[in-house]
C-alpha cells in the first residue's frame, strides 16, 4: 500500500507526540528523585527505577515471547550493556541530589558527542570535518554550562558528564547487538542485571517509605521511565530520526519547569547560553547522522 501524504503526514506528528511525552517523563522522574533523595538513601532510589523497568517490562514482554526473550547470542554483550545502564543511572541519581534539574539535562545532553566519538573505534565507523566541528563546539557549550574553576562550579556536574559517558557507551553496545538479538531481548537485559545488583545493595541502606505518597513516587520511578523508553522507541518508528531526535531536547523545558516546582529555582544566563550551543550542535549531529545514514 502507498502511503499518501497526508499518512505520512498524520505518522509524522504521531512521532513528535510520542518524543514529546518521553520527554516530559523523564524530568519529572528526575524530579521525583531529588525528592526523594532528601529522605531516602540513592541506592533505594536506583533499585526502585531498575526493578520497575523491569516489571514493567517483564509484563509486557514475558506473556508475548515467554521467557525464551532470555536467550542471547552475545550475553557479554547485553551484560554490559545492563551495566553501563546502571552506572549511568547511579551517577546521575547521586549527582541530581546537588545540581539543579536543568542543569544536569543541559550537559546530559553531552551523550551523542560521546557516541559520534566512540563509534569510530567501537564500531569502525568514520567521522566528517563537519560532524567533529559540531562535537568540539558542544563541549564548548559543555564548559559554558558547568563553568569549571569558577565560584559556581558544582563538582557534582562531572557525574552527569560520567553519566551521558556511560549512556553513549550503552547506546554503541545497542548497536553491536541490534542485528544479533531481537529487540526485546535487549530491552529485557536493559533493566535486569541492574535489577539483580541494586536487589543485592538494597537490603543494607532500605529504609521503609513513611506513607502511601512516598511509596507511590518510589513507583513512579519505575512506571515513568519504562514509559518514557518507550515513547521513544515508539516515536522512531513514525518518521525520520533526523526530524523526530530534535524534539528530544523539549527535555530541557520540562526540566526548568520541574525544577522550579521542587526546589524554586531557574536557571541562569550561563546556563540558558551553554544550553543552547549543546541543543544546535545536538541537532546539526541528528541531521548529519540521518543524511551519512
Amino acid at each position: 500500500m502507498i502511503e499518501t501524504r497526508q499518512d505520512a503526514l498524520r505518522r509524522l506528528w504521531l512521532g513528535i507526540f510520542f518524543m514529546c511525552v518521553a520527554t516530559t517523563a523523564f524530568p519529572i522522574m528526575n524530579g521525583i528523585v531529588q525528592v526523594l533523595s532528601r529522605t531516602y538513601p540513592s541506592e533505594q532510589i536506583i533499585w526502585a527505577r531498575t526493578a520497575g523497568h523491569l516489571l514493567v517490562v517483564l509484563l509486557l514482554v514475558v506473556p508475548r515471547y515467554g521467557f525464551e526473550v532470555l536467550a542471547t547470542r552475545r550475553p557479554g554483550a547485553q551484560i554490559s550493556r545492563s551495566l553501563l545502564l546502571l552506572g549511568s543511572t547511579t551517577l546521575f541519581f547521586f549527582a541530581v541530589k546537588h545540581v539543579p534539574l536543568a542543569k544536569a539535562a543541559s550537559i546530559s545532553f553531552m551523550t551523542p558527542f560521546f557516541v559520534t566519538l566512540l563509534a569510530v573505534p567501537m564500531l569502525g565507523e568514520r567521522i566528517d570535518a563537519k560532524r567533529l566541528a559540531a562535537v568540539l563546539v558542544g563541549f564548548c557549550g559543555v564548559l559554558v554550562v558547568i563553568r569549571p574553576g569558577s565560584e559556581v562550579f558544582q563538582a557534582a556536574s562531572l557525574l552527569i558528564v560520567g553519566s551521558a559517558f556511560c549512556y553513549a557507551v550503552y547506546q554503541v553496545f545497542t548497536r553491536k547487538v541490534a542485528g544479533i538479538d531481537r529487540p526485546e531481548t535487549s530491552v529485557m537485559y536493559s533493566a535486569l542485571i541492574g535489577t539483580v545488583v541494586m536487589s543485592c545493595v538494597v537490603p543494607f541502606v532500605w529504609t521503609t517509605p513513611h506513607n502511601a505518597t512516598d511509596l507511590a513516587l518510589h513507583l513512579a520511578l519505575g512506571l515513568l521511565g519504562a514509559g518514557g523508553h518507550w515513547c521513544v522507541a515508539k516515536a522512531m518508528t513514525y518518521g525520520q530520526a533526523s526530524v523526530i531526535s530534535p524534539f528530544q531536547y523539549w527535555q530541557m523545558i520540562g526540566s526548568v519547569l520541574v525544577g522550579y516546582l521542587v526546589s524554586g529555582m531557574f536557571p541562569d544566563a550561563f546556563t540558558w547560553v551553554g544550553a543552547g550551543i549543546i541543543v544546535a550542535c545536538g541537532i546539526t549531529l541528528a541531521v548529519a547522522e540521518s543524511r551519512r545514514r
